[in-house]
């Protein structure tokens, strides 16, 4: 019987102490000296807003133009492996569409019959560039990834260098 008055007594313990409203605690690290308080104490009938975490969300802004050109593009490392991979089986080869190839820097840059297709310097206003954004191009086979389509056009951007 002993054992469970001492049962119910902590039981009744605990549940009182889960039911107090909460108290303000200082911000400050503690101290070996108490702390006076100057707060008038809390009405009893008056209950504390209960305040709930939320994630803090950090907000993700895109590369500019500016940002994404910080890094130097290489023609011969960077650019044409990926023209080798996606484009040459329609320009290049066996097969030549629309009289481009895209085998060597100075064949991009002779164009094809519709005329040059890159403007250096200016992907807003190169033909390639505005195709492979477009995602016309490469028509047979897997499209471009975006990071590989950023490549090519800060390539452009930064002068179509023979790099």
């Amino acid at each position: 019987m002993n054992r469970k008055m001492v049962i119910f007594s902590l039981l009744i313990g605990v549940l009182t102490a889960c039911s107090a409203q909460p108290t303000a605690t200082p911000a400050s690290s503690p101290s070996d000296q108490p702390v006076a308080s100057t707060q008038a104490p809390l009405p009893t009938d008056t209950a504390l807003p209960t305040v709930i975490p939320t994630a803090i969300v950090q907000p993700t802004v895109p590369p500019t133009s500016d940002s994404a050109q910080t890094a130097t593009v290489s023609f011969s490392a960077d650019v044409l492996p990926i023209l080798q991979s996606r484009c040459v089986n329609c320009h290049g080869g066996d097969r030549i569409e629309e009289g481009l190839i895209m085998k060597t820097f100075a064949d991009i840059m002779a164009g094809s019959e519709n005329g040059s297709i890159i403007t250096p310097g200016d992907a807003d206003n190169s033909l390639m560039a505005e195709m492979i954004v477009s995602q016309k191009m490469p028509k047979r086979g897997p499209k471009l990834t975006p990071p590989q389509v950023q490549t090519i056009i800060d390539w452009i951007n930064q002068g179509a260098l023979d790099n």
